[in-house]
């Protein structure tokens, strides 16, 4: 492994392009809530990594489907229908006002008609799309670094998925929250989520964790490049205080999780086996701790 597959990306060097581009994420993301059929725990809804950055694989739309891709490569929101139609928007500076006014635009454009709310959700400050004059940053390199580094947490996330028999999602991208996530299951339902979460509906968050689960996940923030992390819902006794590996892993009291700093890992002799470690054993102390049926 070389940088060329872990790049180094400084959150304070991107964070104003990435707090844009979470925005910009939202509003196709939207879409797909509303065109694709619900999954359970908001399966339905996520992105996923691609070859050239994230799409919404192929949703349904009348008697074909529409899908829409933002390309980090070429820096292209794409919209492809199954009638042979396609239409871009580039990626560039701009504000997310603009942004959502495009999008919709090409959406029309396509003769695709849909509904959704044009708010973002799961943060503090909730200001509707077309009000958004505030976030416009884009700065195309750090894009493609940043889906250069989903595209490796990706590739071990699918490996460790594929290391489970029981229950468990695809590596899947949340807009809401921006990270990319791998969730195993018990097969056991879970107590009613509190909810809480800042302009997300409580109903939201019972629906996601109404089962018993292990989570891990990369997300470009908590620490100076990003951060790797493990949780379990509900949490069992003594899972903080337990002892994981790899050494450069810890429990964050504020986050609830155990964490891995990005740097830690791409600076790795072999990033994939330092993170793949971390992977297992926090899954693993998260199981053995809820005492999980075993096959």
């Amino acid at each position: 492994m070389t940088n060329e597959f872990w790049p180094a990306l400084e959150v304070e060097s991107w964070q104003d392009t990435r707090d844009t581009l979470q925005m910009w994420t939202q509003i196709v993301g939207k879409v797909r809530m509303a065109l694709a059929p619900p999954v359970n725990h908001w399966w339905g809804v996520t992105l996923y990594v691609d070859a050239t950055g994230l799409t919404t694989s192929l949703m349904p739309y009348r008697d074909g489907g529409l899908e829409i891709r933002f390309d980090f490569v070429e820096h292209a929101l794409i919209a492809t229908t199954t009638r042979g139609e396609t239409r871009r928007v580039d990626l560039r500076p701009m504000t997310v006002a603009d942004f959502h006014r495009e999008f919709d635009a090409m959406l029309r454009a396509l003769d695709v008609e849909v509904t959704y709310r044009p708010v973002p959700v799961e943060l503090e400050t909730a200001v509707p799309f077309a009000e958004d004059t505030v976030h416009a940053s884009y700065d195309a390199e750090a894009v493609t670094r940043f889906w250069r580094s989903l595209v490796s947490a990706d590739r071990v996330f699918s490996r460790f998925r594929a290391e489970f028999d029981g229950k468990s999602s695809p590596s899947h991208f949340f807009w809401g929250a921006f990270d990319l996530a791998v969730t195993r299951f018990s097969g056991r339902p879970a107590p009613t989520h509190p909810g809480g979460i800042p302009n997300c509906p409580d109903w939201v968050m019972h629906e996601a964790y109404r089962a018993e689960l292990s989570s891990a996940g990369y997300w470009p923030g908590g620490a100076s490049e990003g951060v790797f992390y493990s949780y379990a819902y509900p949490q069992p006794d003594g899972f903080a205080e337990a002892a994981v590996s790899p050494a450069a892993a810890c429990w964050d009291s504020a986050l609830g999780e155990f964490v891995l700093p990005y740097a830690d890992v791409r600076r790795a002799d072999d990033p994939d086996a330092l993170l793949l470690d971390f992977l297992r054993s926090t899954a693993a102390v998260a199981a053995e701790l809820a005492d999980w049926p075993r096959a």
